[in-house]
């Protein structure tokens, strides 16, 4: 009977000590990605000005492809550009045929959205808003639940094309197109 014991005592050690190995800690990049310029993505939504045409000055939204269509000169790639790179592609395309010389202007109209999933009030798609930190969407999403692990969650993040998964703390910033997921806690 003791030897039985031994072993389910060993079993549920093994089985507790498994639960916890999936700990991932947030890669480098994570910290890395906060302080890099931002990159834009399918979703992201931008405001065009080209100083005197009318016609042309308007909000833009990136597609799925990574693309956004503008007059003239059609679709322009837009994924993984900095707004100011953006800029220089459209006023190097419209000066080649169009204007003489274009005065462009890009800047964020709207960022790609943020997902809150687990023991949260309410999971879904919310709006991100420069600045905001894990702690933020959260109290966005209805708060903790009563089960909820308050401690850390994970976050999902595209990093130059790689998705990566981690676990940071509540006071995290985030960035747009995050996905966080909150964990139940065990106890």
């Amino acid at each position: 009977m003791k030897r039985i014991l031994l072993v389910l005592n060993a079993l549920i050690t093994v089985a507790m000590l498994a639960g916890c190995s999936g700990y991932r800690p947030a890669p480098a990049a994570f910290n890395e990605a906060i302080n890099e310029p931002y990159r834009l993505g399918a979703g992201d939504k931008v405001r065009i000005t080209v100083f005197e045409q009318e016609g042309l000055t308007n909000s833009y939204s990136v597609d799925q492809s990574g693309y956004i269509a503008f007059p003239l000169i059609g679709s322009v790639p837009a994924r993984g550009s900095t707004v100011q790179e953006l800029e220089g592609t459209i006023a190097g395309q419209l000066r080649a045929g169009y204007l003489r010389d274009p005065d462009v202007s890009v800047e964020m109209d709207r960022y790609r959205p943020i997902f809150v999933m687990g023991e949260v009030g309410a999971s879904g798609q919310y709006s991100y808003v420069p600045g905001m930190t894990v702690q933020k969407a959260i109290a966005a999403a209805g708060g903790f639940s009563a089960r909820a692990y308050q401690g850390n969650v994970d976050i999902t993040r595209d990093i130059n094309g790689k998705v990566m998964t981690g676990r940071v703390r509540t006071s995290d910033p985030l960035l747009p197109g995050d996905t966080i997921y909150v964990r139940e806690r065990l106890f």
